[in-house]
């Protein structure tokens, strides 16, 4: 199974505020993230999610948080208290792929797992106290580079140390 990890990041390295907050709204970098993740698990922490206040469509929401009692009423929703468990899950629902979404905790967390990173490198700064984690460069390959006007989207593969 591909692990993903697909995330906007502005030139200064924020991609959200801790209160949840995204704060920027680029409606074709909002486009280019539905078209990628659209019938796949995406994988999020708690406070993403009640971000987005409901499951996105298209897409079972898999909600990571520490506290176990967390419910919420919907059906596309999984909880899970950790990330490997999420990874059993959708390896034995036969996902060929899932994509981390956020936020920066998570973030930190799956970098060693990801074996592929869809980052879409804004062309501006951003007012936040969230950003992405630091990466080693070296282990990451840059598979494809796209163009757009407010952004340009990085294609990564894990290099094989093997």
């Amino acid at each position: 199974m591909r692990i993903i990890i697909i995330s906007a990041i502005a030139r200064n390295g924020v991609i959200g505020q801790s209160n949840g907050e995204m704060p920027w709204h680029v409606k074709e970098e909002f486009q280019h993230f539905k078209k990628t993740t659209l019938g796949s698990p995406i994988l999020m922490g708690r406070k993403t999610f009640e971000t987005l206040g409901k499951p996105l469509k298209g897409r079972l929401n898999i909600i990571l948080t520490k506290n176990s009692g967390n419910k919420y009423p919907f059906e596309d929703v999984k909880i899970f208290n950790n990330l490997h468990e999420a990874y059993t899950f959708c390896e034995k629902e036969k996902n060929e792929k899932i994509f981390i979404i956020g936020g920066g905790e998570i973030y930190k967390q799956a970098l060693n797992d990801a074996n592929e990173m869809i980052l879409s490198y804004m062309k501006f700064d951003a007012e936040g106290d969230v950003r992405f984690p630091d990466f080693d460069k070296n282990l990451w390959e840059i598979v494809s580079v796209e163009n757009r006007e407010k952004f340009d989207i990085y294609c990564y593969k894990k290099k094989n140390n093997g």
